[in-house]
C-alpha cells in the first residue's frame, strides 16, 4: 500500500456529493440538539428569568437585568441574553424560545469548524474531496462532543462564546490565506463580543490566533504587527463600548451590577469573573478551596471532567505534534501549520488554565475546548491518513487511534451500568484499526487493487467508529436527559461521582427541594418552596395566585434572597421579583436601608421567606434584610410558601 488511490468523479458529483454530505451532517446535528429540547423546562432558570425580563423592558435587555424592574443584573455581560431576550419577545416565554437559539448556535459552530478545517486542508491535500472529508471529521467530532451536546441544548452563555471564538478562528484563517486585513478586524470584533458574553475567558484563544497570524500571514513583519494592533483595537472597542456605557450611566439610572461588591462592572470583570477564577480569591463566591475540585495537570481526566471532553484530548495532541513535524519545511504561510498553531494553542492554553485554576470551575466549562480538539482531529486524522504509507505519519496516526480507544475504555468503564459491552468493542476496534494502519505502512499487506481499496475504507471506517463511539453514546445519553439548574454535566449520571457536593457551608447549596422547574410545572401543585442557590423554586398555584394579586400596584411582586429563588417565582408569574443579594445572596443589593426605603414607598408587595444560604465572603445585607422582615412582619403560609405581606403594616 503506497498511498491514496486515484479517484475518478464527474464534475457534478464532485460538487453535489460534498454538499449533500455536509447538509446531512448539519441536519443530523440539528436533530440531535433539538430533539426533546423542551424536556429541560427553563434549563438554567437564572438566565431564563433574565431573558423574560429583557423581553419586557429594553433597559433590562440592555444591561442584562434579572428582573424587568431592574434591581440587579446577572453576573455576566448580557450578549447571550440579548439573543434569548429577543427570542422571547418575538415568540413568547417558553422553553423553545429560550433554548432553540443555543441549538442553532451549535449547528453554526459545527459548520464553521467544517469550513475552517476544509479551507486549511485543500492546499495541503491537493484534493477537494479529501479536504471535505477532513472538514466532515472535524464537524462530527465537534457535534458529538458530549459537553457540546449539553451546552448547545442549554441556555448558559457558553454556547454563544464558543460560536464567536470559532467564527474568529475561521476569520483569522481567511485573513491569512487571502491576505485580507478586514477578516482579521472581523476576528477582533467577534472576540470583543465574546468578551461581552463571558468576559476574560475569550482571551484564552487570543494568543494562538495572534501567533498564527504573525507566523503565517503573507505580509512583512511590520505590517503583520500593525495588523495585529488593529485587530486588538477592534477587540477593545467591540468589548469596551458596553463597559463604558455601564460605567458612565449614573448608578441610580441602571441596575446594580450583579457579582460585584461595589456596583462596578470593572470589579466584576477583573475580580469575580477575572483573576479570582484563577486564584480562588472571589469575594462573594460560594465554595472555594477544594469545593471546586483539586487543581492539577490531570484534572480534565477525572470523574467530573473526563467524560465531558477528554475522549480525544491526548490523541489530538499526538496528531498536532505529528503535523508540525511533517510540515516543518513547509512555506512560512502554510495554512495547515497556522491552523495547528491556533487550534493547538486553543487546546493547550485553555486546557492548562482549566486544569490549574483555583476558583469556580464547572464541568460544562469544558465546551470551550471542543472546537480546538475538533480542528486538530479533522486536520490530523485526514492529513496523516493521506501520508499513511510513510511510517512518520502512520505511527502517530495509529497511536492516536489506539489512545482514543484506551481513553474511551477508561471513560466508559466509569459507568458500570451504561452499555458495559461498548468499552470492549471500542478497545478492540481501535486496536485493530491501529494495527492495520501500521501493517500497511510497513508493507505487510500485499493485496490486489480491489482488496486494497476495500481494506482502506474498512480501516478508515473502523478508526472513525472506534474513536467516536464513546462520545456518541454519551451524547445520546445527554440528549435524552432533561437538564436544569446552575450546574449540569453531560453523560450518564453514574459516570459522574461527587459532583461538587462539598460546596459552601451548612449543607448542600441546592437547599430545600431540588425540583426541576419549567413551563411544564406551571399549574401543578407540587408543594415546593425555596429552590436554593443553585436550583430555581417551583411555586404552587396558590403561591402564584397570591403574588399576582394586586401586583399592578407594586414595582416588584415579591423579593427573595438569591437569584435562582427569584427566577422560579418570576418565571411562574411573569412579574418582576427582586433577587436580594444577587446570585449567591452576597451582593450588597439592596442594603437594608435601601430595602426599608423601598418598602416604605410601597414598591415591594411580598417577601418570600425560607432558609438562607450564603458564601463565606461578601455582603451580609441579604441576611440583615431577612432578619428585619421576620422581626417586623407577620408570616403566612400560602401553598407551602412562607410569605410576608410588606404592605400590611408599617415596619
Amino acid at each position: 500500500m503506497t498511498g491514496p488511490l486515484p479517484r475518478v468523479q464527474s464534475p457534478a458529483a464532485a460538487v453535489t456529493r460534498p454538499r449533500l454530505e455536509l447538509g446531512a451532517m448539519l441536519l443530523a446535528t440539528g436533530i440531535l440538539y433539538l430533539w426533546n429540547l423542551g424536556a429541560s423546562g427553563w434549563a438554567n432558570a437564572f438566565y431564563s428569568a433574565a431573558a423574560q425580563a429583557g423581553s419586557q423592558d429594553w433597559t433590562a435587555w440592555f444591561f442584562g437585568s434579572s428582573d424587568a424592574a431592574n434591581s440587579i443584573t446577572v453576573d455576566k455581560p448580557p450578549a447571550a441574553l440579548w439573543i434569548t431576550g429577543l427570542s422571547v419577545r418575538l415568540f413568547g416565554l417558553n422553553s423553545w424560545s429560550i433554548l432553540v437559539p443555543q441549538a442553532l448556535m451549535g449547528v453554526a459552530t459545527v459548520w464553521l469548524v467544517y469550513l475552517a478545517v476544509r479551507r486549511a486542508a485543500v492546499p495541503a491535500t491537493g484534493d477537494g474531496l479529501l479536504a471535505h472529508r477532513a472538514g466532515l471529521l472535524a464537524g462530527a467530532v465537534m457535534a458529538l462532543t458530549p459537553v457540546a451536546v449539553l451546552m448547545f441544548r442549554f441556555n448558559n452563555p457558553d454556547a454563544l462564546l464558543v460560536l464567536l471564538m470559532t467564527a474568529a478562528a475561521y476569520a483569522v484563517l481567511r485573513s491569512i490565506q487571502e491576505a485580507r486585513f478586514r477578516y482579521l478586524l472581523l476576528a477582533g470584533v467577534l472576540l470583543g463580543f465574546g468578551f461581552l458574553t463571558k468576559q476574560l475567558q475569550v482571551l484564552l484563544v487570543v494568543p494562538g490566533l495572534a501567533v498564527a497570524y504573525l507566523l503565517a500571514a503573507p505580509a512583512s513583519l511590520g505590517r503583520r504587527l500593525l495588523h495585529l494592533l488593529g485587530a486588538g483595537a477592534a477587540l477593545a472597542v467591540s468589548a469596551g463600548w458596553w463597559l463604558a456605557v455601564v460605567e458612565l450611566v449614573p448608578e441610580d439610572a441602571r441596575p446594580y451590577i450583579g457579582g460585584s461588591q461595589s456596583n462596578s462592572v470593572l470589579e466584576l470583570t477583573l475580580g469575580y469573573n477575572g483573576l479570582g477564577r484563577l486564584t480562588g480569591d472571589e469575594t462573594g463566591s460560594v465554595g472555594g478551596g477544594n469545593g471546586w475540585g483539586v487543581p492539577g495537570l490531570l484534572r480534565l481526566f477525572n470523574s467530573e471532567f473526563g467524560g465531558q471532553i477528554s475522549w480525544l484530548l491526548p490523541s489530538v495532541l499526538v496528531l498536532g505534534g505529528a503535523l508540525l513535524w511533517l510540515g516543518r519545511r513547509a512555506p512560512r504561510t502554510d495554512a495547515v501549520r497556522a491552523s495547528v498553531v491556533f487550534w493547538g494553542s486553543w487546546v493547550v492554553v485553555t486546557g492548562l488554565t482549566f486544569s490549574f485554576m483555583a476558583g469556580i470551575i464547572h464541568p460544562y466549562y469544558m465546551v470551550a475546548l471542543a472546537p480546538g480538539i475538533a480542528g486538530l482531529a479533522g486536520l490530523g486524522g485526514v492529513l496523516l491518513w493521506q501520508h499513511r504509507a510513510r511510517l512518520v505519519a502512520a505511527v502517530p496516526l495509529a497511536a492516536a487511534i489506539m489512545v482514543a480507544g484506551m481513553m474511551a475504555f477508561e471513560l466508559l468503564g466509569r459507568s458500570a451500568s451504561f452499555v458495559p459491552w461498548l468499552r470492549w468493542v471500542v478497545l478492540l476496534g481501535s486496536g485493530g484499526a491501529g494495527v492495520l494502519v501500521l501493517s500497511a505502512a510497513a508493507g505487510g499487506l500485499r493485496l490486489q487493487l480491489r482488496l486494497r481499496r476495500t481494506l482502506q475504507r474498512t480501516t478508515a471506517a473502523l478508526a472513525v467508529a472506534a474513536s467516536l463511539a464513546g462520545p456518541l453514546a454519551f451524547s445520546l445519553s445527554t440528549a435524552a436527559t432533561a437538564h436544569s439548574g446552575a450546574i449540569v454535566s453531560a453523560g450518564p449520571t453514574d459516570a459522574r461521582t461527587g459532583a461538587f457536593t462539598n460546596i459552601g457551608r451548612g449543607g448542600s447549596l441546592l437547599g430545600g427541594q431540588n425540583i426541576p422547574a419549567g413551563p411544564a410545572r406551571q399549574g401543578r401543585n407540587t408543594g415546593a418552596g425555596m429552590g436554593g442557590l443553585l436550583g430555581a423554586a417551583a411555586p404552587t398555584d396558590a403561591a402564584v395566585a397570591a403574588l399576582k394579586s394586586g401586583a399592578d400596584n407594586y414595582t416588584w411582586a415579591a423579593a427573595v434572597v438569591g437569584s435562582n429563588n427569584a427566577a422560579g417565582y418570576q418565571l411562574a408569574t411573569e412579574l418582576p421579583v427582586m433577587a436580594v443579594g444577587g446570585f449567591n445572596g452576597t451582593d450588597p443589593s439592596p442594603t437594608l436601608a435601601e430595602f426599608q426605603q423601598l418598602v416604605a414607598e410601597g414598591k415591594i408587595h411580598y417577601f418570600i421567606g425560607g432558609r438562607i444560604m450564603q458564601g463565606e465572603t461578601g455582603s451580609d445585607a441579604a441576611a440583615q434584610i431577612a432578619a428585619w422582615v421576620e422581626a417586623s412582619f407577620e408570616a403566612q403560609t400560602v401553598g407551602g410558601t412562607t410569605l410576608y405581606d410588606l404592605a400590611q403594616q408599617a415596619p
